[in-house]
């Protein structure tokens, strides 16, 4: 979290759905956004729904997410739901989803490994001649550009530091491959942890 808000980043879970020319990517996860934009100043029980209109641009919608109200509110929606849907006549419904059937399409999902995004990822490495140059070219190899670095200074005495990237676009199993490569180097020490990264822009 320290690196992140060093790195002018916050730490959010989100749910993202975005329409690409092959698919549509589904995904929960922890997520870096850039600490300037609304939604990374949301806390506690709030929750918010950023949408991105074609016309309109970005809208947020914000408001309490958890709690005895809220749960009880959307549980009630729910059951209004049902009945209007079990007493409406047929040629009146809202539809299920508010999509008629004929407007339905098979629309793919896509794999994570499709997903394009950003990422964080941070090393622990023994301080040695070499290593950031090794961690580069894998990077390179696997079609990956590093957009920002930062290297820790080791504490007095030590020889173990953090190496901390914010790569640019890529897809996800490019970043898995040299994550696999990167934690094989004898310089490297345990896991790489990599962290999703969203400008929101």
């Amino acid at each position: 979290i320290q690196y992140a808000e060093q790195l002018g980043y916050r730490i959010k879970l989100l749910g993202i759905t975005k329409r690409t020319a092959n698919g549509i990517e589904l995904r929960v996860h922890p997520t870096l956004i850039p600490a300037k934009r609304l939604i990374a100043n949301v806390e506690g029980a709030m929750n918010a729904v950023l949408v991105q209109g074609d016309a309109v641009g970005a809208t947020l919608y914000y408001g309490k997410g958890a709690g005895a109200e809220p749960t009880a509110s959307a549980v009630i929606a729910d059951l209004v739901d049902i009945t209007r849907l079990a007493t409406a006549d047929p040629e009146h419904r809202v539809p299920h989803l508010a999509f008629q059937p004929n407007a339905m399409a098979d629309t793919p999902i896509l794999p994570m490994s499709e997903v394009t995004t950003s990422y964080y990822l941070r090393m622990h490495v023994a301080d040695k001649l070499g290593v950031l140059a090794d961690v580069t070219r894998i990077l390179a190899d696997s079609s990956i550009s590093i957009d920002a670095m930062l290297q820790k200074e080791p504490a007095e005495g030590e020889t173990k530091t953090d190496i901390i990237m914010l790569t640019h676009q890529t897809q996800e199993k490019n970043v898995e491959v040299a994550i696999a490569k990167i934690e094989a180097l004898a310089t490297v020490l345990g896991t790489v942890t990599k962290i999703r990264l969203e400008a929101l822009s």
